[in-house]
């Protein structure tokens, strides 16, 4: 997360005005800040459709139309009382509402959502750092930033192995799956739902006139209005049928469902339900997945679902395992896995392994540095990409050493880059070009030659390292140099002596 420091400090007197208002819990003070800028950003949206539409030609019914007092710009000048009185009583009940009349899922977990805010000078004072915030016309995750940027001040962060992705992370996991216009895509562990909208942005991008995409310094797409396409058909399954999301916390899914209703999905399928567990039994449903579930979580024996085989509780496997029964025969996985997961002992290690080489076409791997989570974590990690069914040939690996960013806890801004873009190309030209060179930073390995090493998966085991010859000064020449080096010393030493004498 790369927030300016400017931003940064707007959240930080946020975060204050909200600690000091009472709500100290840091989760609800995230999701009452959500629905502030929920509120912001339902304008910016509503305008930027509007002009999506005007551009494609498609008709376009603002999502305000006969509740014009519920725009930001119409009541953010309103005096403290009045606003607190208007934002509860108005604004907040037409946001629960906005798909009134039909049975969204939005509504469904929105009709939950307490408007808790306690004093109308906290209200206004927020609404005032959120105007500051410039957020207008923005297409990031600012939801999740400021989730993001929050957890980093607090003790508790990661506690549960929950590490948001960062969004370049993010963005070349999409690419390499290269989702389209007829998948069914989903993220069993779905958080603030960053996967989720970033492949939609990806998919119009994918269909939207290349002179009218234009990228920025940190490699967001922007002018994506998907002209390409053209039927309403596809519009409308894009919209309603493509993106599904699951968390088991119910304030992420508000977030979550918030975030994607603000990036255009009128109908997001977020539910709140533990993926792993019992009281979830979908099976076969999807044909793209990404993620980045929880690194090392654990569920108790007796709630895991009864489909999974693997016999241990760590979620970091389960998760994998789920993905795979997720995915219709020919679907497509892209998931951030710990690197544990590639070369663990235990048998659940070993069978994951065996099931993604044996059942599935495990396309790819990307070993990442383990400063990619920092601040949060230092856990080194990398990109499993695979096809269910069928059975695998030989691995491709890509050892990435640098992805744009200072690697340590400041994660500063590089060439915002670094291996980024060529993982992308490597991986796309792989077949034609079979890298079989273990010293280059991509290379094949047959799947047999994993087999008998136990099914390891760890780049570390396959690459080659080549060492280069350093020829040393025979030791009579490195003491004539040192001895000369202590001759010009003592003389300066005797100089310095004959200065302070003179001065003296």
């Amino acid at each position: 997360m790369r927030l300016p420091p400017e931003k940064k400090s707007k959240i930080d007197a946020l975060w204050d005005r909200f600690w000091s208002g009472g709500l100290s819990n840091p989760l609800q003070s995230i999701e009452q800040m959500s629905y502030l800028i929920f509120m912001k950003r339902l304008e910016d949206m509503d305008v930027l459709e509007q002009r999506r539409a005007n551009a494609t030609g498609q008709a376009y019914v603002s999502i305000f139309e006969g509740h014009e007092e519920c725009k930001w710009s119409e009541w953010k000048h309103k005096s403290a009382e009045e606003m607190m009185k208007h934002v509860r009583d108005v604004v907040f009940p037409f946001i629960k509402n906005i798909h009134d009349g039909e049975k969204t899922l939005f509504s469904q977990h929105m009709k939950d959502a307490v408007f808790i805010i306690p004093k109308p000078s906290l209200v206004q004072e927020a609404v005032g750092i959120i105007d500051e915030l410039d957020i207008s016309g923005q297409t990031s995750d600012v939801q999740g930033d400021i989730y993001e940027y929050l957890l980093s001040q607090l003790a508790t962060a990661g506690k549960n192995g929950q590490f948001r992705a960062p969004r370049h992370i993010i963005r070349m996991i999409v690419e390499l799956v290269d989702p389209g216009v007829n998948d069914r895509i989903c993220d069993p562990a779905c958080g603030t739902a960053g996967f989720l909208f970033t492949a939609y942005r990806y998919i119009l991008k994918k269909y939207t006139s290349p002179e009218m995409v234009t990228e920025d310094e940190e490699g967001d797409w922007h002018g994506l209005i998907g002209d390409c396409i053209t039927e309403q058909e596809a519009w409308d399954k894009l919209h309603q049928d493509t993106f599904y999301g699951f968390d088991f916390d119910s304030t992420m899914v508000r977030i979550a469902l918030m975030n994607m209703v603000l990036h255009g999905i009128r109908a997001p399928h977020i539910e709140s339900t533990d993926t792993l567990s019992n009281q979830y039994s979908g099976e076969e449903e999807f044909t793209v997945i990404l993620a980045n579930p929880p690194f090392k979580g654990s569920i108790d024996k007796n709630d895991i679902n009864e489909r999974l085989t693997l016999g241990t509780t760590k979620t970091e496997l389960l998760f994998v395992e789920k993905m795979y029964r997720l995915l219709e025969i020919g679907g497509k996985c892209g998931v951030i896995v710990p690197d544990g997961v590639l070369f663990g002992s235990s048998n659940a290690h070993r069978n994951l392994r065996k099931l993604l080489l044996e059942k599935c076409q495990l396309e790819g791997i990307v070993s990442m540095p383990s400063g990619v989570f920092k601040p949060y974590a230092g856990v080194s990690t990398a990109v499993l990409i695979f096809i269910k069914g069928g059975s695998t040939e030989k691995v491709w690996f890509y050892d990435m050493e640098a992805d744009g960013y200072s690697l340590d806890d400041k994660r500063t801004p590089l060439d915002r880059k670094g291996d980024i873009q060529d993982i992308i190309e490597q991986f796309r030209k792989r077949r034609e070009e079979n890298p079989t060179d273990r010293k280059r930073k991509c290379f094949y390995v047959p799947a047999t030659e994993i087999k008998t090493n136990s099914y390891d998966l760890s780049i570390s085991r396959y690459k080659e390292i080549e060492y280069e010859e350093v020829r040393y000064e025979k030791p009579e020449i490195i003491i004539e140099k040192i001895e000369e080096l202590e001759g010009k010393i003592l003389e300066n030493i005797d100089e310095l002596k004959w200065l302070l004498k003179e001065k003296a």
